[in-house]
């Protein structure tokens, strides 16, 4: 296939690149800096990718890249574990509505559209509950997160009236020794300092990299699949379990909490990421034929750490 990518040159895309190049895909990287998308990603080790310069909330000459291609992924977005200022909550949300809106606009305009969109978006969709549980006929939650997700799917939505498949993805807390949540971590645990993040009664909804990159390279080529899909294994933890599944994992202690005051100084508002949680069930996934390779938190901990 002819695929264009949007917003892979950090921890998922690490994965999910080599993993769609091995499959012998062309692919076109949309990107902000040429230069560390071919650091990542050699072209003499990748000959069948390119990585095209542009601005996510803008229109221009990368538009065109959109024409002729067999499947869109749509993954861009500011991080969102950064500090919360006024200006970078905008930057948050403008990075996915606008960016997502553009990428529509450049299908619209395309003589051969493409078959597939996988558009990114987040469990933050529902809000933060300690006793709630979600699924994907949940209503959307009412904070800044679910506010961004929100819009974010909004505006992926009108490719379906143009005859394009639409899968979107509400990603949980994505699980990999070199990045995201656990590979902050693992430094403290390693130095017997781990534990807990605040009360450790918050729900863990993760994925473990290798599945999610599965189920993006699923959503490729199975038809059926279609609407949205809660990316998140099918056992969710609490923060306090997670601490003490990864110290077993590692043979060391996770009794040492982090005081949700010394989070908030650190993060301020971004706090509530770990400070909060939801309990999230992927119940659309469980109804395909899609098999986790690692279901379970020891099991997916366990790899990771072995490789």
């Amino acid at each position: 296939m002819k695929i264009i990518l949007t917003g892979v040159t950090g921890f998922v895309g690490r994965s999910l690149v080599p993993l769609l190049h091995q499959q012998s895909h062309e692919l076109t990287l949309l990107v902000r800096s040429v230069p560390k998308a071919q650091r990542l990603f050699p072209p003499s080790s990748f000959p069948q990718l390119k990585a095209i310069a542009y601005e996510a909330t803008e229109s221009g000459p990368w538009q065109e890249q959109v024409n002729g291609q067999d499947a869109v992924i749509n993954l861009a977005g500011e991080p969102i574990s950064e500090r919360w200022t006024e200006a970078y909550k905008t930057a948050i949300f403008d990075s996915r509505k606008l960016g997502t809106e553009k990428l529509v606009e450049a299908i619209a305009k395309a003589e051969r559209r493409p078959q597939v969109m996988i558009s990114g978006s987040a469990i933050g969709y529902y809000g933060t509950s300690e006793t709630e549980t979600f699924t994907e006929r949940s209503p959307a939650g009412d904070d800044f997160l679910a506010e961004v997700c929100q819009a974010w799917e909004n505006a992926a939505h009108p490719v379906e009236s143009l005859g394009v498949r639409l899968v979107i993805l509400r990603i949980g807390i994505v699980l990999g020794a070199d990045g995201g949540a656990l590979g902050k971590m693992l430094p403290p645990f390693k130095l017997f300092a781990g534990g807990p993040l605040g009360s450790g009664e918050q729900w863990f909804s993760w994925i473990d990299r290798r599945d999610l990159v599965a189920l993006i390279d699923k959503a490729l080529t199975d038809p059926s699949l279609r609407g949205t899909f809660n990316a998140t294994a099918p056992n969710p933890v609490k923060m306090k379990e997670f601490c003490h599944t990864l110290g077993k994992v590692l043979a060391r202690p996770s009794w040492l909490p982090v005081p949700d005051i010394a989070l908030e100084l650190l993060l301020g508002e971004a706090a509530k990421l770990v400070l909060e949680g939801q309990q999230v069930l992927p119940e659309a996934i469980a109804k395909t034929d899609f098999q986790f390779q690692a279901p379970d938190l020891e099991t997916s901990l366990r790899q990771i750490l072995a490789s």
